[in-house]
This record gives structure tokens, C-alpha cells and sequence, in this order.
């Protein structure tokens, strides 16, 4: 099991043998609340389909069937391994299946790397060939009890509706597992800042605009390149830069001085992504933290089971590593 196809089709071409079961979940977006498993998954489906990713009937069914084939897998008493990495994508799916798991019953091991032997840059199973993933097969380990209760621990917190279990988690070493707290801490990220009210995605992007002129492709990569572990897909960065380009007051709009149109999937990607980019006025005063995100456009965010809006604006101090709670 794996977090996506472009690693799923490489491990398919290995010497390994097995299915091959690509979690495929985006949970850094959208809600995750604390509701039972079938409520879960029709959440997630619905939250999918708004966003263009296909009907909520086909999504439910897929994320139905993955949940089948793993928890028949573990029934049987099948050799089940995790292949995931260090990234925020990645440790909330690994959450997910482990948590999962421990409810479940059975057994299973995992393979989870932060780097790999001569990739300085490393940025993910998906970008290792079928022999570099088939060096990684010995390094596996059996995912024990302890690692399961940690699992189960930190996927309550990152679901509960108020996010300060998952502040005290992303404080919180694990042997077991190793790379969960920082990711956890780039999610905290996602709520606004006190200083300027952006994500850390939200800054990222401006960031990458006012360095130059710049189109949503390149301040797509752009962005990436300030990341300390990579984890966002074009297409979720281009949706939190439209939220930030549409509507009367905005912080980013077309060099024409014109909104941004809807994002891929909802929209046309060729045009989307080519399109030339400027900071507004209001935009450089938010990047300057001369103005306030939330109170300029609202907010409707949702940080795993933290609805976040400006009647529930929870905030994070990067900084100061610490989080501040909504002022009601």
C-alpha cells in the first residue's frame, strides 16, 4: 500500500510481487472530522466531487473499495506493507491506515524514509525507479502495538474540532514515528497567522509572486522550492491561489487587473495555469503584515476536524510554535 499511483505504477514493476493499493486521499484538505467510518468516507467523497475530482457516487465507491481490500487483506492474514515517506501527504495517510489497522486487527509492516542514497533532494517514492524501490524491501519493519497506539492517538487529534491535541502531538517526538511531528507542524501552518492571516501555503504563494512575474505553473514550483519536505499538488496549490484571487477584494489577480477564473479541475488548466500573475495593493500590504487575510476575505478552511472561519479563526504562531486560540 502507497500514497499514490506514480508510486503504485513503479512498485507494480518490481520483482516484489502483490497488489498494489494506492491510498489516495488528499487529508491536508478538506474536512476529516470525528464521525464514524462510513460518515468519513461520505464527507470525503462529497468534499472530492466539489472540488472536480469526479461524481460523489464513484468517489465513495473507490474509497469503499480501498478500505475493503485492506481490511480483507489484514482478515486474512496477508503479508500487508506500508510504502510511504517524511511528507505531510504522506503522514496523514500513514495515520490513516495505521489507526485503521489497529481497529481492524491484524498485522503489518511499513517502509517510511525521509532520503535515499545518492538523491540529495530527495522528494519521494514516486520519483525512485522499480530496482531503487526493491533496495528499500529489506528495511522493512513490523508496525507494533505501540506504533499502532500513536497511530490511533495522533489521528483522533488531527480530527478532533478544536486543534490543540494536534499542537501538543506535533510537539511530541515518536520513535515510532519519527517523521509525524514536523508534519504535523507544517499543517498547524495551515490555519492563519497572527501576523498577517495567511497560511503558510497562502504566503508561500504570494511570496513566490512578488519575487517576479510569475504565472500559477511557475509560482507552483516556485513555492515548492521553499518547502522543507514537498507535499502539495499543483492542482490544491492553484485552488488555495484562486480563493485568493477571486472576488471584489483579492490579494492576487491577472496582470490585466481581472480575477482569477475557476482552478483545474472545476476549470480550464491550459488556460489556468499560463495565466500572468500581480500582487494587488492589498496583497502587498497582507505579505508586509500591514493587513489581516482573514479580515479582508473571510475564511472557510477546514484543518482535519478544525472548521475554520472567522467566528472560529484559531491561528499558529510559526514562530512561536505556539497556537492561539479563536476569539469568540
Amino acid at each position: 500500500m502507497t500514497n499514490g499511483e506514480s508510486a503504485g505504477n513503479t512498485l507494480r514493476q518490481t520483482s516484489i510481487g502483490g497488489a498494489v493499493l494506492p491510498w489516495q486521499d488528499v487529508l491536508h484538505e478538506g474536512p476529516v472530522q470525528a464521525v464514524s467510518r462510513p460518515e468519513l468516507l461520505r464527507a470525503r467523497a462529497g468534499f472530492l466531487s466539489d472540488c472536480g475530482w469526479g461524481s460523489r457516487r464513484a468517489i465513495l465507491s473507490s474509497l469503499e473499495r480501498r478500505d475493503r481490500q485492506l481490511a480483507d487483506a489484514l482478515r486474512d492474514g496477508l503479508q500487508v506493507v506500508l510504502w510511504f515517506e517524511h511528507d505531510l501527504y504522506d503522514q496523514l495517510q500513514l495515520l490513516d491506515a495505521l489507526a485503521f489497522a489497529r481497529e481492524a486487527g491484524g498485522s503489518l509492516e511499513v517502509i517510511v524514509i525521509g532520503s535515499f542514497a545518492g538523491k540529495p533532494s530527495f522528494g519521494g517514492l514516486g520519483e525512485l525507479t522499480a530496482e531503487e524501490l526493491e533496495t528499500l524491501w529489506p528495511t522493512r519493519r513490523a508496525a507494533t502495538p505501540e506504533a499502532l497506539e500513536a497511530a490511533a492517538a495522533a489521528w483522533d487529534a488531527f480530527r478532533a474540532p478544536e486543534p490543540t491535541a494536534l499542537a501538543e502531538c506535533a510537539e511530541r517526538e515518536s520513535l515510532q514515528l519519527p517523521f509525524l511531528a514536523p508534519a504535523l507542524q507544517r499543517l498547524l501552518e495551515e490555519l492563519p497567522s497572527p501576523a498577517d492571516g495567511l497560511s503558510g501555503t497562502e504566503r508561500r504563494a504570494l511570496q513566490a509572486i512578488a519575487a517576479g512575474p510569475r504565472t500559477p505553473q511557475s509560482a507552483f514550483v516556485a513555492a515548492q522550492g521553499i518547502e522543507e519536505a514537498p507535499f502539495l499538488g499543483d492542482a490544491w496549490f492553484y485552488r488555495a491561489l484562486a480563493t485568493l484571487g477571486s472576488g471584489p477584494v483579492r490579494l492576487v489577480e491577472t496582470q490585466e487587473g481581472e480575477p482569477l477564473p475557476a482552478p483545474p479541475p472545476l476549470g480550464d488548466g491550459h488556460v489556468f495555469t499560463r495565466l500572468p500573475l500581480r500582487l494587488t495593493a492589498e496583497g502587498e500590504r497582507v505579505l508586509r503584515g500591514e493587513s489581516d487575510r482573514v479580515d479582508l476575505l473571510g475564511i472557510d478552511r477546514w484543518v482535519g476536524g478544525t472548521h475554520v472561519t472567522p467566528e472560529n479563526a484559531w491561528r499558529w504562531d510559526h514562530a512561536g510554535r505556539r497556537l492561539i486560540a479563536s476569539q469568540r
